[in-house]
Formats: structure tokens, sequence, C-alpha cells
């Protein structure tokens, strides 16, 4: 998206850091939908003064076991446990459209012309449409959230097989980039991993929400 994208980018996680700050004990469902009207407002000015300002956003919201998952565009959001990947979120892209209608084949999607043209982003025009998810998280459970600089390049089995190795979400970071660099990185690659942790037993160390 380049440097408009770059500043949509920046204006949305500003709306979003106030979640950070007040984690919200009730909905958290509501909160997130919140959150990204907030962050759809931010970018009124933005659109306003630059027709075709978006950007993606998939975002996750944890208050205890529960985690509040926000998507809209082709970032996605996996879920790692006992050993199994399983892809949670869904990209609003005009090729993951065509293979939903089976009108192209997974190995025609890898080198479609469209393959980057999204379906939703968030743009500041009042009527973004996003997924709101809700889970249960479990400890042992690891998370990544990542662009398509990632996904483009490297194969679900081989994202399994890094997230699967010994060490903490930095190093499993650190193994994913390398693994589309080595790829050819072609696009921006961007990865979050986070991990779920057992709650302290020690009362006086315990907070909600912690990880």
């Amino acid at each position: 998206m380049g440097t408009r994208g770059e500043a949509a980018s920046a204006a949305v996680i500003e709306a979003l850091k106030p979640l950070e700050a007040a984690l919200p004990a009730g909905n958290l469902l509501n909160a997130m939908e919140d959150a990204v009207r907030q962050a759809d407002s931010a970018l009124r000015d933005l659109a306003a003064a630059d027709p075709g300002t978006g950007t993606t956003l998939t975002a996750m919201l944890w208050s205890g076991s529960q985690l509040a998952l926000v998507h809209v565009g082709d970032t996605r959001a996996y879920l790692l446990r006992a050993g199994e990947l399983f892809q949670i979120t869904h990209d609003h892209s005009v090729v993951q459209a065509l293979l939903d209608e089976d009108k192209i084949t997974p190995e025609e999607a890898e080198s479609h012309p469209q393959r980057s043209l999204l379906l939703r982003a968030i743009d500041g025009g009042g009527a973004t449409q996003t997924d709101v998810l809700l889970h249960d998280a479990q400890a042992g459970d690891r998370y990544l959230l990542c662009s398509d600089g990632l996904t483009a390049v490297v194969s679900a089995a081989v994202i399994r097989d890094a997230l699967s190795a010994p060490g903490d979400p930095e190093q499993a970071v650190g193994r994913l980039i390398d693994l589309a660099n080595e790829a050819g990185g072609p696009d921006n690659i961007a990865c979050v991993v986070a991990d779920v942790a057992e709650p302290s037993r020690d009362p006086a160390n315990q907070r909600p929400g912690s990880r």
C-alpha cells in the first residue's frame, strides 16, 4: 500500500491503543466492534484527502480465557493447537472469492494476477464489514498473525513446523521471517506470535488477562 497504506495502518493502530489500557471485563466482541468503528472514523480525514486510502486489520484481545478476534482483509490468523495448524480467518480477497465459488483451483490461486486485490478493507467510509469472532483459548495454544508477505511464499505445512519447533514467540517470529526471505520475500513480512500460558498459581502474582 506504500506510504498511503502506512499512514492508514498507523491511524488504525492509534485508534486501537485504548484497549490495552482498559481491558474490558464484559463483552469483548462489543469492545472490538467499537474499536473498529473508531479506527474507521480515524481514517475518514485521510481518505477524504486521498481517496483509495485503506488498510487491512487482524487483531486479538484477551480477557481471561476468552479471545476476541477482529479481521478484515487478507492478513491472517492461525492457531497451533496440539501440533495441528488451523487458519482461523478467511481472506477477504478476489482470489479467495474465486476459490470459494470453485472457479479456480488452489494451484491457480498461487499465481493469479489479482491475488493482491481486496474485497474488504478499513477505508474510512463508515461501512466496513468485519469478521468478529470469540475463541476459548487453551494453555499451550500458539497464535500467529501474519501478512501475505509470509503466506504467499511459505506453505502452511512449513509454517506449522516453524511454530512447533522449540523456542519462545520471538524465536518463532525470527524463523518465519527467515523462511519468507529465503523464499524470495516479495512483499512486506509482518508476523506476531503469542503463546497462551498456564495462569500463575500464586494469587499475589496473578492478574486477569495475563499471558
